[in-house]
């Protein structure tokens, strides 16, 4: 049985009084400005979490995503859990790294169910969790069940975690919220979406959640990035992951 205590002074009340203090930050300090600046074929390859999650996925097509990552040097791969240990097998002790998911796609699941499934994936061969935020209770403002959600899903992992905040869904002051609490509870990244919400990643989004979380945690953005175009976008408003399954298109289109 999971239980997570807010062990910090104040327990949910920092939580809010933390949440409060940085939207206020952002209304004084804090407008979009997409940076110029060239982004080379290099960096993107090197950012893309190439991506297979869909539901009709067949090992050929894992095997595929696999071979075509180490082909373009990508950074990793990101499949659905039961392919991870066919995946860690075909890496070996390749630099390419194994990303599963976690509570995916919905993040509704009960915490204890995201523990053991993280567990079960990183004994398996996962090098980095992508967990699914619980959205219904981040938007019903119950910071304490969300606090804990993810608090266990990172320390049960012992690997870095990404925790999935789906954009497509929240209002500014909940991106907000849902940055603040994942830094509070200990994970290493902030990402945009699964890519199964009506909409995904976005410029404005992504440099939002950066400036929120800081130079200590990083961005992912995923969701809808098909192109060279996008995917520049997307490092230039300061993500420093791609997810996607159009890693090859998108390098393509830059040659090399």
């Amino acid at each position: 049985m999971v239980h997570i205590v807010l062990y910090f002074h104040g327990g949910e009340k920092v939580i809010e009084r933390q949440i409060e203090e940085e939207i206020d930050r952002v209304e004084r300090e804090y407008s979009f400005d997409l940076p110029e600046r060239e982004i080379s074929r290099e960096e993107v390859a090197m950012a893309i979490e190439h991506t297979n999650l869909k539901a009709f996925a067949v090992p050929e097509n894992i095997e595929k995503l696999v071979s075509e990552a180490l082909e373009h040097e990508f950074y990793g791969v990101c499949v659905n859990p039961s392919y991870v240990p066919m995946v860690k097998e075909m890496v070996k002790d390749k630099k390419l790294k194994v990303i599963t998911v976690v509570g995916f796609p919905l993040g509704a699941t009960s915490t204890e169910a995201k523990v053991s499934e993280a567990i079960w994936a990183v004994k398996n061969g996962a090098d980095e969790i992508d967990m699914v935020l619980h959205v219904g209770m981040l938007k019903a403002q119950n910071w304490k069940y969300v606090y804990e959600d993810i608090k266990a899903v990172v320390e049960a992992s012992k690997v870095p975690v990404k925790v999935i905040i789906e954009t497509a869904y929240l209002t500014k002051e909940e991106k907000i919220a849902a940055c603040v609490i994942s830094r509070i509870a200990g994970a290493e990244f902030v990402k945009t979406s699964t890519g199964f919400a009506p909409s995904g990643a976005s410029p404005e989004d992504v440099h939002l959640m950066k400036f929120v979380v800081g130079e200590n945690m990083g961005v992912k953005a995923a969701g809808g990035i098909r192109t060279f175009e996008d995917a520049s976008k997307m490092l230039r408003a300061g993500a420093c992951r791609i997810g996607t399954s159009s890693g090859v298109k998108i390098i393509g289109e830059v040659g090399g």
